[in-house]
């Protein structure tokens, strides 16, 4: 009698089905300008342009893009909606131990951002302050922690610290005169000052000790292979200036993105 040999069944990765069906489903909160944002029923911005690299260099013939309210973003990549999250994701450790972050897009150093003529050029001017940022976002905790920071060194801290579902939200509540400041990323602020300067205008920059500042893409823990094909993408595009003329076109600066050091220690 022949011996039976049982083959061992082995799941097929995301990329794995990606490059076998050509069809793409990623995640994003197309509220984010300059990196995502809709114009005339599409999604823009710097982030799909990057998009479209990937795109082309994993071999996808169908894209899907899902636009989300941000704090349905990482959840959902994590519920197997969709297959990674293509929008701004900025770096921090609880989601490091969480989340398999690329290599990061750009450097989103969180920066205070005011009405133009306000007299506030100090982080200690936050104080007694009515402060916003997204609901969830990387700047929630950088805005806790400053605000936590002017408390120590005895100052009173913010009088309030609004949270918003999107950030156009809160610049709109800064023109009204609702907040007096948002803390956000500073690629994001500096293309707002550019096209309103006569709202709005950078304060201080709100680092926080011990913090990372860079903005990625992340993919499921188990996705590793994924995350590193797309970081692949975007270093090629680093490299060969790709990465840089879609900054200047977007932001009208470039950033360095580095190739390591960008995450914490026992990040995935």
């Amino acid at each position: 009698m022949g011996l039976l040999v049982l083959q061992p069944a082995f799941a097929e990765t995301t990329l794995e089905k990606i490059k076998r069906t050509g069809e793409l489903t990623v995640g994003t909160e197309a509220a984010f300008p300059p990196f995502e944002f809709v114009q005339d029923g599409k999604i823009v911005g710097y982030g799909p342009d990057i998009l479209a690299e990937v795109v082309k260099g994993l071999g996808v013939t169908k894209l899907n893009q899902l636009d989300l309210p941000w704090q349905g973003i990482l959840p959902g990549v994590l519920a197997g909606k969709f297959d990674f999250v293509a929008t701004t994701v900025g770096i921090n450790e609880e989601r490091a131990k969480r989340y398999a972050y690329t290599l990061p897009i750009a450097d989103g150093i969180p920066y205070a951002l005011k009405r133009k003529g306000d007299p506030m050029a100090a982080v200690e001017d936050l104080n007694g302050k009515v402060v916003a940022t997204q609901l969830a976002s990387s700047t929630e905790p950088v805005a806790r922690a400053v605000d936590a920071k002017l408390k120590a060194a005895g100052g009173t801290g913010f009088k309030e610290l609004k949270l918003f579902t999107a950030f156009p939200e809160s610049y709109v509540a800064l023109a009204n005169g609702d907040v007096d400041a948002v803390i956000q990323s500073l690629p994001s602020l500096a293309v707002l000052v550019k096209e309103r300067p006569d709202v709005f205008d950078l304060a201080m920059p709100t680092p926080v000790d011990g913090g990372y500042t860079f903005l990625a893409w992340v993919t499921r823990p188990d996705d590793k292979d994924l995350r590193d094909a797309i970081s692949a993408i975007i270093r090629t595009m680093r490299d060969d200036g790709r990465l840089g003329a879609l900054q200047r076109k977007w932001f009208g600066f470039e950033m360095k993105i580095p190739d390591s050091g960008y995450l914490p220690p026992d990040a995935m």
